[in-house]
């Protein structure tokens, strides 16, 4: 069982980069499952109805999403009916939506959750706690577990990495989009990546344009941010999984940009 995830999709040059490279990659890798963070695929905040279906149509197979869920009010309309698409399963119980979901293909089955932490972040409920709960559930669908924590602190993720070695094959870090160099199989069996870093302009500052970034940073005024653009870029990671057991066996970085080019 391979897995292909790919790192948050940022605006239009997100969606142009994995527009071009996710056929390269499914033909490269031959993933039988690709998920992809789509909580920044409209204008840098949130998604559209428009935009999920795209991602489908191109080969997204199941679509996360983080802190960002709720930018696009056109998702209240949509979010209860679409398939494989999950926001942050430690959103309070009266948040529309859904935080765990299960992909099938022929025997295969595949559960992805999507947790979202809480240092530095809003105050929503314990994603360890959430956590608990929906491995016990997924375990009786699959061995195959796949987790996004989409969180702003390292040491929170990698707690989460640490609390589910060996109940979960892989926990994938999202939301800093800055690619991190720290890929491992951990002992009992979950691949771990703090975060897998962003899909969208490479000549930015995590997405957005520099001169607004750097100006605020200098004079501590207020900013709008625009998604920059430019040259584009794509981050991931492929995760190799064990038939049997559904433990890891490999994980590896995916990164295509200009310093790091595609080679078939």
């Amino acid at each position: 069982m391979k897995i292909l995830f790919i790192g948050d999709i940022v605006g239009s040059p997100g969606r142009n980069a994995f527009a071009e490279y996710i056929p390269k990659l499914k033909r490269k890798y031959r993933p039988d499952l690709t998920i992809v963070n789509g909580e920044n695929a409209a204008g840098g905040k949130g998604i559209t109805e428009k935009i999920y279906r795209s991602l489908q149509q191109q080969g997204a197979d199941v679509i996360t999403l983080g802190n960002h869920t709720w930018d696009k009010r056109e998702i209240f309309d949509f979010i209860d009916n679409a398939d494989h698409f999950i926001r942050p399963a430690n959103f309070p119980d009266e948040c529309p939506g859904v935080g765990m979901t299960e992909w099938k293909q022929g025997s295969q089955s595949v559960v992805v959750i999507s947790l979202q932490g809480r240092t530095f972040m809003q105050a929503i409920d314990c994603p360890f706690k959430k956590a608990d709960e929906l491995v016990a559930k997924a375990k009786k669908l699959s061995p195959y577990i796949f987790v996004d924590f989409h969180a702003e602190a390292t040491s929170e993720k990698q707690a989460m990495g640490w609390y589910l070695d060996g109940r979960v094959s892989a926990v994938v870090g999202t939301h800093t989009h800055v690619p991190t160099a720290d890929e491992r199989v951990l002992p009992g069996g979950t691949a771990y990546l703090t975060d897998a870093g962003m899909t969208g302009p490479y000549d930015s500052i995590l997405g957005v344009e520099k001169e607004a970034v750097i100006n605020k940073f200098i004079t501590s005024l207020p900013a709008k941010f625009e998604v920059a653009t430019g040259r584009e870029q794509i981050n991931g990671a492929l995760i190799q999984l064990n038939k049997k057991t559904g433990a890891a066996e490999s994980i590896k970085r995916v990164q295509i940009n200009e310093d790091r080019p595609f080679f078939d």
